[in-house]
């Protein structure tokens, strides 16, 4: 009996051909991945003695999950199951129109690995959509206009995510002793701000490839909006990568390079990856929060002192992504801003 082919969002038929393949040394090696159920769960409802100043319960929660795992999750954070649910749909939805525009942008990622015949680009098991947002300004005109209500469903989601990241940046900075709005101040008035999603096809054979490689977000901070029921992203802990299981009606949070900077090294930008199953197709949305090209980023002054010397140096943003695009993933960016202890 013939087998249902392996098939990208728009029923394209997909094989596992060598371009996917990448070589041994680089491969995921997932039965080293054991179950793992350390993930932090924050109820952001759970405001007991929380005057909305200084550390708390929940404050303190949020910053242990920082120093420890840079990640985690968020139940009863406010924004309606029904919208989350409604923008996916639409999402999914897109992938098979294909409505782009000169803003809206598909793509799909590759990794630089080296092979016998020399340096190759193997492609990631992945399709990636990718477009801006805006919480206050009205940015629909930047959309597709297919799937119909794809603008407006999405206009309606970033807004409540926006104000989302506000309140996250505001305990955020709380777990550092800093005023509420201090990490929203150093990020800038202007953030960029832009969405990724990814679709991850069933994939005949996991081992052999990935979904997205191994990385740290380069930018601030993420919000994660995972498909239940499907697992794939992972993060490495001590040395060992764990799974990050969907959590129902939950977000999943996830620190950036700036975060780490900005903190001195107390608060950690997560390294992570996305891999593959063999049965069912796997689909996240993640909006990101990150410093325009002109904004200056560097330890906060306050995190400073004698016992505490700053890690790195400033520099801007536009600096930093240029250092990205040089060293073409050969070493962690922030390792070339850091300063001598």
């Amino acid at each position: 009996m013939e087998m249902t082919p392996f098939q990208l969002a728009n029923n394209t038929p997909l094989s596992l051909s060598p371009n996917f393949v990448l070589p041994v040394n680089k491969r995921p090696n997932l039965l080293n991945v054991l179950p793992s159920a350390s993930i932090p769960i924050i109820d952001l409802n759970d405001n007991n003695i929380d005057d909305g100043q200084g550390p708390s319960p929940l404050v303190s929660k949020i910053s242990q999950a920082c120093e420890e795992y840079g990640l985690f999750h968020i139940i009863n954070h406010g924004v309606p199951k029904e919208l989350c649910q409604k923008t996916l749909s639409v999402v999914r939805a897109q992938y098979v129109t294909k409505d782009h525009t000169k803003q809206a942008k598909a793509l799909n990622y590759y990794q630089k690995v080296q092979k016998y015949e020399g340096i190759e680009k193997v492609k990631m098991w992945s399709e990636t959509f990718s477009h801006p947002w805006h919480h206050t300004e009205d940015f629909t005109h930047l959309l597709p206009t297919n799937p119909p209500q794809y603008r407006e469903v999405f206009a309606e989601y970033a807004r409540k995510i926006g104000e989302l990241f506000d309140r996250l940046l505001s305990l955020i900075s709380r777990g550092l002793g800093l005023e509420n709005d201090c990490l929203k101040r150093r990020i800038g008035e202007r953030p960029r701000l832009n969405c990724q999603a990814n679709y991850y096809p069933p994939c005949p054979d996991p081992e052999l490839t990935i979904g997205l490689p191994e990385h740290n977000d380069l930018g601030s901070i993420a919000v994660l909006l995972q498909v239940e029921g499907v697992t794939g992203l992972q993060v490495i802990k001590d040395g060992k990568w764990l799974p990050v299981d969907p959590v129902p009606n939950a977000f999943v949070i996830n620190l950036a390079d700036q975060i780490q900077v900005l903190s001195n090294g107390k608060f950690q930008s997560v390294r992570h990856r996305a891999v593959t199953n063999k049965l069912l197709p796997r689909l996240s949305l993640g909006m990101f929060y990150n410093p325009n090209y002109d904004t200056v980023i560097g330890p906060i002054e306050d995190l400073i002192d004698e016992e505490h010397p700053p890690k790195y140096r400033k520099y801007s943003f536009k600096e930093y992504m240029e250092v990205f695009y040089r060293q073409e993933g050969k070493r962690r960016v922030i390792e070339a801003f850091e300063l001598p202890p």
